[in-house]
């Protein structure tokens, strides 16, 4: 069974007069364990189709199945209970609170689901020290450079053990070397803990580190390509 399902899947914005199709007919599935980008340029739907398999937005038609879940047919509260404990959330912006620490950003997501605080405490520190920042817990994030403020968005979306992450331009605000360091630890997280990671992107050599490439255009999915070189030869350069 697939983690992830669109069949034919549509949504439509009403602008006026005008409807706008930002999502037209999008049937996809993606598996446990992959890692896909979605590459499209700006309009072509690929942010729409994230917001709709993150359970942020829904499709005007069709069916999402979210690890066998059927979507569309929750109510608010049971998708923001699926929203936390199936899917990490990592965004270019990181998204800290920027006066708490690395560590009470960490256990953020475990408020909402009542974990323990000793719990909450042991698995944040845990996250931090897998993301390399041991000895940065207290830290607010003025405190972290671009690339530590993102090693603690990843360890909050990795801190109650979901299933799938979605990297929404996770490296927009940082510089190469950085970028790099980022995709090599969404790459090892895939490899050795079996993480879905679906990432949106607009550059080709951030795609490359991906094992499968879906390309939007005008809401529609217009190429769907394995990318078996660039995934083995990150697996070599690891």
């Amino acid at each position: 069974m697939a983690l992830i399902e669109t069949k034919d899947i549509s949504k439509i914005y009403e602008l006026g007069e005008s409807a706008v199709h930002a999502l037209d007919g999008v049937s996809v599935k993606i598996e446990q364990g992959e890692f896909v980008a979605i590459m499209g340029p700006s309009g072509s739907g690929k942010s729409t189709f994230m917001n709709v398999i993150g359970c942020l937005d829904t499709p005007t038609s069709g069916r999402y199945l979210l690890d066998g879940i059927d979507v569309g047919r929750l109510n608010r509260d049971d998708l923001a209970s699926i929203r936390n404990e199936k899917i990490g959330f990592v965004f270019q912006m990181f998204n800290l609170l920027p006066r708490t620490s690395a560590l009470e950003n960490v256990e953020l997501p475990m408020l909402y689901n009542n974990t323990p605080y000793s719990e909450r405490k042991r698995r944040a520190l845990a996250s931090l020290k897998i993301l390399g920042l041991e000895g940065r817990e207290h830290h607010h994030p003025s405190q972290l450079s671009g690339g530590q403020q993102q090693r603690v968005a990843m360890a909050r979306a990795l801190v109650n053990n979901a299933p799938l992450i979605l990297a929404d331009e996770p490296t927009g605000n940082l510089d190469t070397k950085t970028s790099i360091e980022i995709m090599e630890l969404l790459v090892r997280l895939n490899q050795e803990s079996h993480i879905t990671i679906v990432l949106v992107t607009h550059e080709p050599d951030i795609a490359a580190y991906s094992g499968r490439i879906i390309r939007f255009l005008d809401g529609r999915v217009i190429s769907d390509e394995r990318n078996e070189h660039d995934e083995e030869k990150i697996a070599l350069s690891g």
